[in-house]
């Protein structure tokens, strides 16, 4: 009998033991997350927002393009849609910071923007379009930069300020946003993956399952190298969708022929990065359908590529 209460006393000291320490890591990481917001305050300065932190220490910025009235197919595209610039920094080990992002441009823009960003030390990596028929044109530049994150965030923040994208900080406390018209619950189960109701839009992001790097330093998922699915209610249970696959070189035409095989257009195939390992390919698409049977078919597409369940 006393080796019973021995053993019961000693499970509960180590289950108090282990309850502890499971509090103090809830404490550490928020200290931890507390810490990260505080390190980018120069930058959110800098860029005249706040930003939204990420895993991997990663910090993104979001410049939606409301400005514009961008239609598809007689869909008036909503910005968290496909009309959305964004940066992400991400500090490393060598000192300063890595940042990646994707500048939304319309045609005029698009000159003056890349001689300011050039003399600013901010490279180009990628020049395309994403959508296919959009009126007005809508042009994607994606950038890269090394250094010092507060230099390159007043950098961006000059080449944007020569274009009409807003860039007053958005209201402390926005809206609550109107419930979405779309039936999410049946469009996860249907793409097997869920997301988030963003900006009227919902928002599925599925990353791949081996690190991508650059050099020796890892690309997180959330500086433009996971997959991104977004569908916009456009009424009577349809959505418009799109996005992009990012792929390596041998699943883009197993991915093509799935989406074809599901109703969606492809409408762009390209690179964004310059450099990576391995090397990646990004796929982007159109359609506007039934949102659960779109699903079944962007969910068929993703069963064509490594991803992470």
């Amino acid at each position: 009998m006393r080796n019973g209460r021995t053993l019961c006393f000693a499970l509960a000291a180590a289950l108090a033991a282990c309850t502890e320490a499971r509090t103090d890591a809830r404490a550490q990481a928020a200290d931890t997350r507390a810490g990260a917001q505080e390190g980018w305050r120069q930058v959110e300065a800098a860029l005249g927002r706040p930003g939204a932190p990420q895993p991997y220490g990663v910090m993104r910025f979001s410049f939606p393009r409301t400005d514009l009235r961008v239609t598809v197919d007689g869909v008036q595209i909503r910005p968290a849609l496909a009309l959305g610039s964004w940066l992400a920094f991400q500090r490393v080990r060598a000192g300063g910071a890595m940042v990646m992002g994707d500048l939304v441009l319309a045609e005029d823009e698009v000159a003056p923007v890349m001689l300011r960003l050039q003399q600013g030390g901010v490279s180009q990596t990628a020049l395309h379009n994403h959508l296919l028929r959009e009126s007005p044109r809508v042009m994607y530049m994606h950038v890269e930069a090394h250094g010092d994150p507060v230099r390159i965030a007043r950098e961006v923040r000059a080449a944007l300020a020569l274009t009409r994208t807003p860039l007053d900080p958005p209201p402390a406390a926005p809206a609550p946003a109107p419930a979405i018209d779309l039936d999410t619950a049946a469009v996860a189960r249907a793409l097997g993956h869920s997301g988030r109701v963003n900006g009227g839009v919902y928002q599925v992001s599925v990353s791949r399952p081996i690190p991508v790097r650059m050099g020796d330093q890892l690309v997180p998922p959330a500086m433009g190298v996971a997959t991104a699915i977004n569908f916009q209610p456009t009424g009577g249970g349809r959505a418009a969708v799109t996005g992009d696959f990012v792929l390596a070189d041998h699943e883009v035409n197993a991915v093509i022929r799935a989406l074809r095989a599901g109703g969606i257009e492809v409408t762009a195939l390209h690179s964004h990065l310059l450099g990576e390992q391995p090397r990646l390919y990004f796929m982007h698409f159109w359609a506007n359908d039934d949102a659960v049977k779109l699903a079944r078919g962007l969910g068929t597409a993703l069963k064509a590529m490594a991803v992470r369940g």
